[in-house]
């Protein structure tokens, strides 16, 4: 009989001791510090606003966090616990890393003296990309598979941070460009979201074959795991778009009034 795959992150922890469980994959650990020297480079060639390199580091910091903190193996036993660190990394540490313009400072690094290109993602099919992106992962056999093979679960987490970017990039270019863009986008990005938590949270019975025997140690039954992510999932990836798109509109209204001050 074959014994079930270790995932990357591990085995599952035991409660008493998970403040002791941190990933300090050697490999990893060398890839975020390259890409922040990287940045730092690259952003003094660049003449990157310090508001901009302030929130790369914050994005950065919180990404590395999401990746080497206890979280990592915790979410091996709980489906929650997975989630939230989909939350920080796509939700909360790209949009920070995404106001740090990386590409500009990787660009200056690799390419000194050539200016960015002008063109700019749009952030409908940005959008699109990012739903069906997380969509995939979050269906039961790919997700499964992210539990027996490193390589497929660091291709979940590239393609889903990646797509994220790509979109966030596109919502900040667009909000002062293309403000209807920016929200409709958002607002569509809001709308899969909490169209996908809901599914999660409301499902008769569990959907993820991983966290079958891990959930009893925490207190949860699996499908109590399974709605609890689905909420994290629903109310925060609901409200931040939700919030851009609030953010676009009142960029407009601002400069309806400065257009037009009877407007007001």
């Amino acid at each position: 009989m074959t014994a079930a795959p270790t995932p990357y992150c591990g085995a599952p922890p035991d409660p008493s001791s998970l403040w002791r469980h941190w990933n300090l994959d050697p490999v990893l650990i060398s890839i975020l510090a390259l890409l922040a020297i990287g940045y730092a480079l690259g952003a003094g060639r660049a003449r990157i606003e310090a508001r901009r390199r302030a929130g790369f580091y914050a994005g950065w910091a919180i990404a590395t966090l999401a990746l080497v903190s206890p979280l990592c193996p915790l979410s091996v036993s709980l489906f929650s616990a997975r989630v939230a660190q989909h939350i920080a990394l796509e939700l909360v540490a790209a949009p920070l890393v995404a106001i740090g313009a990386p590409w500009r400072a990787y660009r200056a690094l690799a390419v000194p003296g050539k200016r960015p290109g002008r063109g700019q993602p749009h952030p409908l099919p940005a959008a699109g990309l990012f739903a069906a992106i997380i969509w995939y992962w979050h269906a039961p056999g790919p997700y499964d598979l992210t539990f027996e093979h490193a390589a497929i679960y660091w291709t979940m987490h590239v393609s889903a941070f990646g797509a994220a970017l790509l979109l966030w990039n596109s919502l900040e270019q667009a909000f002062s460009r293309a403000a209807a863009a920016a929200i409709a986008a958002s607002v569509a990005s809001s709308v899969q979201m909490t169209f996908l938590g809901a599914l999660i949270t409301v499902a008769p019975h569990p959907l993820y074959a991983p966290h079958a025997l891990t959930t009893a140690a925490w207190g949860l039954s699996q499908l109590d795991d399974q709605q609890i992510g689905g909420l994290i999932m629903w109310a925060p990836g609901c409200s931040i778009f939700l919030a851009a798109a609030l953010l676009a509109f009142a960029r407009v209204m601002k400069r309806a009034d400065a257009a037009d001050p009877a407007f007001a």
